[in-house]
């Protein structure tokens, strides 16, 4: 019984001493804690920013830059726009390309941002290359996304009309391109403008094949121009007559009766045919077309024969 009761009272000793460590190392820790927080709420109080004074620049950077005055500032804003070229919507303006991808050209007009032109509207520049001038025409000086929108094909096409016009004005002579056939004539394109040319107006004979003309360029004069409806209407036919009549002239001065000249059967009559001398048309009466009596010049002679005739 003595050793029971000795056993329980060091059992009972063991209990309070292993408790006594325990409560001691929560104890620890607790201070532990509480230091850590102390040195970390001080270090905060070390690091905290000290409110600025009431005129603080806010502009200012470490090194000082932005201590501007009002009419400094004003100043060196006008300086900064006066860097970019004025420009207005609808006007031709001359710009350099700046890069090129797959999609656009992009292109450097001197204003506050770059303007964009699809790839499309080069194809007749296959040879196009960063630095290279090209005018274009300005759309808008801002979309919905902020950006320069500009147009190379409007841009040519209001050059040509101003040519077409000139030349119009002042009886120039034009280059086009014979695109196709169409119905009583031809389509030409100067410029990239469309223009008609009536089979009337291609040659001074009769033209009985219009495809023979197609993909060739000629020369040509402006006869006509519907602004309204932006249709040209253009003619070879006058450059021709005017050629011919300097020859003319040139032919009948130097005409005499006897002579032997070559020619070619311009039109056929029923009373006989017309012989072009090269700028001057002759009559060939059906009497003196052949030896023995015919009833039509047909029977002997044929649309653009060349020979030798009497005059």
């Amino acid at each position: 019984m003595a050793k029971k009761l000795e056993a329980e009272k060091e059992l009972t000793a063991k209990q309070a001493e292993l408790q006594g460590e325990e409560t001691t190392t929560v104890k620890q820790k607790e201070t532990i804690e509480s230091e850590a927080d102390s040195v970390s709420i001080e270090e905060i109080k070390s690091k905290t920013l000290i409110t600025p004074s009431g005129d603080f620049d806010w502009d200012a950077d470490d090194k000082g830059f932005g201590n501007y005055s009002s009419a400094d500032r004003e100043k060196f804003e006008e300086m900064y726009a006066g860097t970019f070229n004025s420009i207005n919507k609808g006007e031709i303006i001359s710009g350099v390309v700046v890069s090129i991808n797959n999609k656009d050209v992009v292109l450097n007009i001197g204003f506050k941002s770059d303007g964009l032109v699809s790839l499309s509207e080069f194809r007749d520049t296959p040879d196009l290359k960063v630095g290279d001038s090209v005018d274009v025409f300005v759309e808008s000086q801002e979309d919905a996304n902020g950006q320069l929108v500009l147009s190379r094909k409007r841009a040519k096409t209001q050059r040509s009309w101003e040519t077409i016009n000139e030349a119009l004005d002042q009886d120039k002579i034009i280059t086009g391109f014979v695109k196709s056939r169409t119905k009583g004539g031809l389509i030409v394109d100067i410029m990239g403008v469309e223009a008609f040319l009536p089979g009337s107006q291609i040659d001074i004979k009769p033209i009985r094949d219009y495809d023979v003309y197609v993909g060739k360029t000629m020369e040509f004069k402006v006869v006509k121009i519907n602004h309204e409806f932006k249709n040209v209407v253009v003619s070879h036919k006058v450059l021709i007559e005017d050629d011919l009549e300097n020859q003319k002239t040139e032919i009948v001065a130097k005409l005499e009766k006897g002579q032997v000249l070559e020619g070619t059967v311009k039109n056929i009559t029923d009373f006989g045919v017309f012989i072009d001398l090269g700028g001057v048309d002759g009559l060939l009466h059906i009497t003196d077309i052949s030896w023995g009596r015919i009833e039509h010049p047909r029977e002997v002679l044929t649309l653009d024969q060349r020979s030798t005739w009497l005059f």
